[in-house]
């Protein structure tokens, strides 16, 4: 029987409860600083070890603990887990990749936090499947037509201000394969983080084309019509 690692905490250190950790905020989306969660017993960053089934003379340092978000409007508790030398490896909830949601229509915009909701947590399939809803739902939004979504996506290639290189790109993504074939085919077990990463990219730019670059361009017609 496969023995399990033995987790042995230790006592906290000076530096551990001052330790302070930078992250974003899952919550409010913000970078900060975060210190000790103030609601509570400040337990600091307590220092613990794994040890490996079969190898005691071994084992993995980490620190862990409670912080708190310094966005006085936010100040939600977060759950950290760092290294030895307290780089943050892990958050809970986890952070999330940047983006700027304004002017995205309702159901556009929840599509596409799902997906970054899901490569958060490494559930890369998951982030594909809304990747390609988002991408789909911005190709019906914007009446751009074709028989699969490579096809919509070039269309709506003739609607917008995005690179001819970005769109070309986007036909090396698996994930935006043929529509009758891309499930059956199985596409989606080999889609990773790499792809994911790029194709979240490539989305991220579609949506600040489509919704975004209009009201900017309002917005310095506007100045400009003031001077």
């Amino acid at each position: 029987m496969m023995t399990k690692p033995v987790f042995e905490p230790k006592s906290f250190t000076g530096r551990g409860q001052a330790a302070i950790v930078n992250v974003r905020c899952p919550s409010c989306k913000r970078n900060g600083s975060f210190h000790g969660y103030p609601e509570i017993l400040d337990v600091g960053l307590a220092a613990a070890q794994i040890v490996p089934p079969g190898s005691p003379r071994t084992s993995i340092s980490l620190k862990y603990g409670i912080r708190s978000c310094p966005n006085p409007e936010c100040k939600e508790p977060l759950f950290v887990i760092c290294d030895g030398q307290y780089k943050v490896t892990k958050t809970y909830p986890a952070e999330e990749l940047d983006f700027e949601p304004a002017g995205i229509p309702a159901r556009i915009l929840a599509s596409f936090e799902e997906a970054i909701k899901c490569h958060s947590i490494s559930c890369f399939k998951a982030s594909a499947l809304m990747v390609r809803r988002t991408l789909e739902e911005v190709c019906g939004d914007q009446s751009a037509k074709g028989k699969d979504l490579k096809e919509r996506i070039a269309a709506l290639g003739e609607k917008i201000i995005v690179p001819r290189e970005l769109l070309e790109a986007a036909n090396e993504l698996r994930l935006l394969g043929n529509d009758a074939a891309h499930l059956e085919a199985k596409v989606y077990d080999d889609v990773g983080k790499v792809e994911l990463d790029l194709a979240i990219e490539l989305t991220k730019e579609i949506l600040k084309a489509v919704y975004q670059l209009a009201d900017l361009l309002e917005r310095l017609k506007s100045l400009k019509s003031k001077t």
